[in-house]
């Protein structure tokens, strides 16, 4: 779990040395707009949602998770630093969809393997733990290249071509730091139902999928935000900083929200999540002002906690043990197949009506998405009674 929370925390690094600066360099290196922007986040996303569902399956019936998460993590760490040399925005396009292709590869193993390594008393704990390194990263990229801004000759592509450094980095301790337990493929049995009469997408875990899915709709790519901030003046090397405020947010709240989440139940959690989220997206549709926007932004950061490493608790609680691997597959096809609409929508909208209407549309598709989720079983551990 440690090593695992390593390369998320490095591969995040790299991502967000480049991830906050994006919005900028297309809109004002490259000449794209908002509508372009949707595209190149709504696509890199939906792209490898297809490839989840596959590699997920795959890492099932091999019995083998970590091929393909080093396959995963090798693809995007080769593709991220080359964005620093396009010329054109349909570039970008390409590179994050390779980029998100080794997202595809390596996201639905990785899942399942944290959960083979946890049980339900732990498993938030464990997600939680992972999240918390990931956003850990976060936190230092934008730092990173922040602080590489101000140093004179390097510009956003030179920052991008540095962000190979820990990419390199990931594939290091993800080989010589990752085992992975032993695990026999299913059976011919288990492979069609689950030990447990079950499929991976039993009825349960199918309504979680569609409550994913709706809210999912509404919430466009963060570069939309970040853009926000961009409208109102903010300079490029404080959205950095900015981004890792949030991020430092993220980090703290998703350790608590896993724990919290083994004690009180995931339902809980998710709900006050999403309902957070609505209400953040209704503050960016209502207003205009710099200090409340900022305010809102770190706090939004809290809604992953509550949500993140809830989502694939429960994800895992909902499915059969030897089918978890395709379980997630599908939990990460929701959300990315309903990303590419999302984005396109919420750029589309912020183009041609206003910031305030797409923002709206992202609050109400979130409180929709959390009245479907009341009705999805809980899987809080229940404590066994006391012996006699």
């Amino acid at each position: 779990m440690i090593a695992l929370g390593v390369v998320s925390l490095l591969t995040d690094l790299s991502s967000e040395m480049i991830y906050p600066l994006l919005p900028v360099f297309l809109v004002s290196v490259l000449g794209a707009g908002a509508v372009a922007l949707g595209v190149v986040e709504g696509v890199a996303e939906s792209a490898a949602a297809l490839l989840k569902v596959v590699s997920g399956r795959l890492s099932d019936r091999t019995g083998r998770r970590k091929p393909l998460v080093l396959a995963g993590y090798g693809l995007s760490s080769v593709a991220k630093p080359l964005i620093g040399a396009a010329a054109a925005w349909p570039w970008v396009a390409g590179l994050r969809f390779v980029d998100r292709l080794g997202k595809g590869l390596r996201t639905s193993p990785r899942d399942a393997l944290i959960a083979d390594v946890s049980d339900d008393t732990t498993r938030g704990a464990a997600y939680g733990l992972h999240r918390a390194m990931d956003h850990a990263g976060a936190v230092v990229g934008p730092l990173v290249a922040a602080g590489l801004l101000l140093i004179p000759g390097i510009g956003i592509r030179q920052v991008f071509y540095l962000a190979a450094i820990p990419g390199v980095a990931v594939l290091v301790v993800l080989w010589f730091g990752v085992r992975e337990p032993r695990r026999r493929p299913p059976s011919a049995v288990s492979a069609h139902g689950g030990v447990d009469g079950r499929g991976a997408i039993g009825a349960d875990l199918r309504r979680l999928l569609v409550a994913v899915a709706v809210f999912t709709l509404g919430n466009s790519a963060d570069a939309f935000l970040l853009l926000r901030f961009s409208d109102l003046g903010v300079a490029t090397g404080w959205l950095a900083v900015l981004w890792a405020a949030h991020n430092l947010v993220r980090m703290g709240s998703s350790w608590v929200g896993g724990r919290w989440s083994d004690r009180v139940g995931r339902k809980p959690l998710m709900v006050a999540g999403w309902m957070l989220y609505a209400v953040v997206y209704l503050g960016f549709s209502a207003t205009s002002e710099l200090v409340p926007l900022l305010a809102l932004f770190l706090v939004y950061g809290l809604y992953f906690g509550l949500t993140e490493p809830v989502e694939r608790a429960w994800v895992a609680g909902l499915a059969s043990p030897d089918r978890r691997g395709a379980a997630f597959g599908w939990y990460h096809a929701a959300v990315g197949f309903a990303a590419l609409p999302a984005s396109l929508l919420f750029g589309v909208v912020y183009t041609t009506i206003g910031p305030g209407v797409a923002f709206g549309v992202g609050s109400t598709l979130a409180a929709a998405a959390a009245v479907i989720l009341i009705g999805v079983p809980d899987t809080r551990p229940v404590a066994a009674p006391p012996s006699a």
